[in-house]
């Protein structure tokens, strides 16, 4: 990949956090610099965020062993040594004497799709002016949080910055966040400790805006990865859930097949589940449908929220990685969607794109080749199940295989539905559609 073909990003790394002054005043540790070297106001604690971003940048390439040593030495002079990685950032004078970040620090470094910039904010309460022009450079955030006694407590205060700098964020456009958990050393690595961080950390940034639809939300999807039948048992269709939930008594579609039935159990490492949730990988009982309706590539959803449908057609961004020809239209190789291995026809060059800015290049291209970007109307061989990457993520992205290889890769933008007549409707699912 070339360097015009990577995609730049912005990362803001915010906050550290406050503690009023009658909080409690952790005692000096010798084995901790950063505890032991607080700012002149006794209320700052740092959450480890310049040493956190500082370690990452080395770790990533962006800054070499010699420059890490050499801060690493200037720092055991100052009596800092566990500041060195927080120097990467840290390059003023007066934030290496007061070991805080106070200007805005610019890190660079790449990853094979990437040019990331890291931006790291001050996170004291007298430098907020500096974290808000950080912020608003960003396209996404990591919020730091210190998991020490009484330090996360602080910050999620009312007075707290964390809660500051989350709603900071949030109202200047940072609407991708990461949260990271640091210093867990100072509590012992105990996992009731994370997890309480966790829990009160998603109720703040949730009532500030960053609330993303869980999976568990959404309408049920459920690529089928193999169909058994089991004595005594029937028909049990298997797959990992991708979105929404699977219970007993649901009354579930498959698509493309379009035969609709009631699920009698859920089971997942031979135990029965009273719901499967996204990421569990499944087996449920159907009654009166046979291994020969349905097979893998179907989808699964619930017949009464949003039921998947097969697809007549659908538009895609197409990116060709490795083509030793041209492609144009015509071409039919297979497509990997889900689960689904099917042959789709390349039925319409639409436009060529440019893959950074994504507008268009030019209107109905003859062909495209390697390293080329297209909207394409597909059109599968044989009855399939796809859907609108927005909608459903993981029923939106394909590869397409030709000549055992990779050759190119794709997300949908559209779907045509089929217009399929009635399908079978199973006794027992007419049965619990009444309830």
């Amino acid at each position: 990949m070339g360097k015009e073909d990577k995609t730049h990003i912005n990362v803001v790394v915010i906050v550290c956090t406050f503690r009023s002054i009658i909080g409690i005043i952790r005692q000096p540790d010798p084995k901790n610099h950063c505890a032991n070297h607080l700012p002149s106001r006794g209320a700052h604690v740092d959450s480890g965020k310049s040493t956190t971003t500082g370690h990452l940048i080395y770790q990533c390439g962006g800054i070499d062993k010699r420059t890490i040593e050499k801060f690493e030495k200037e720092a055991a002079e100052l009596g800092k040594g566990s500041f060195k990685y927080a120097w990467v950032l840290d390059k003023l004078k007066a934030e290496r004497e007061r070991g805080i970040t106070i200007d805005i620090a610019l890190w660079k470094f790449e990853t094979p799709k990437y040019y990331v910039t890291v931006i790291d904010a001050p996170g004291h309460r007298d430098f907020i002016k500096n974290m808000i022009t950080g912020t608003s450079q960003a396209d996404c955030a990591i919020l730091i949080i210190a998991a020490g006694t009484g330090e996360f407590e602080a910050g999620i205060s009312k007075d707290g910055q964390t809660r500051e700098h989350a709603l900071l964020a949030y109202t200047l456009g940072v609407k991708q966040l990461i949260v990271a958990i640091n210093k867990m050393d100072t509590a012992n690595w105990a996992e009731a400790r994370y997890q309480e961080i966790i829990k009160e950390t998603s109720n703040f940034i949730k009532k500030v805006g960053f609330n993303p639809k869980r999976p568990t939300d959404k309408p049920l999807r459920l690529p089928l990865q193999d169909v058994y039948k089991i004595g005594g048992i029937g028909t049990v269709p298997v797959g990992r859930i991708e979105t929404g939930v699977l219970k007993p008594g649901m009354v579930v579609t498959f698509a493309p097949s379009n035969v609709t039935t009631e699920v009698k159990s859920v089971e997942m490492h031979h135990e029965q589940l009273a719901e499967g949730q996204p990421g569990d990988n499944v087996g449920f009982n159907v009654k009166n449908v046979s291994v020969k309706e349905i097979r893998r590539g179907n989808v699964a959803g619930d017949s009464k929220n949003d039921p998947p449908m097969g697809a007549a057609s659908f538009t895609a961004q197409v990116i060709v990685m490795n083509h030793p020809g041209q492609v144009g239209a015509g071409y039919a190789p297979v497509l990997d969607c889900h689960t689904a291995h099917i042959a789709c026809k390349f039925a319409e060059l639409l436009e060529k794109i440019d893959r950074r800015t994504g507008k268009a290049t030019e209107t109905a291209p003859k062909f495209i080749k390697s390293g080329d970007s297209a909207i394409v109307k597909m059109i599968p061989s044989k009855p399939m199940c796809v859907e609108a990457f927005t909608d459903y993520p993981p029923l939106g992205r394909f590869a397409v295989r030709d000549m055992r290889q990779t050759v190119a890769v794709g997300v949908i933008k559209a779907v045509e539905k089929s217009s399929a007549a009635a399908g079978k409707v199973t006794k027992s699912a007419a049965k619990a559609a009444k309830k």
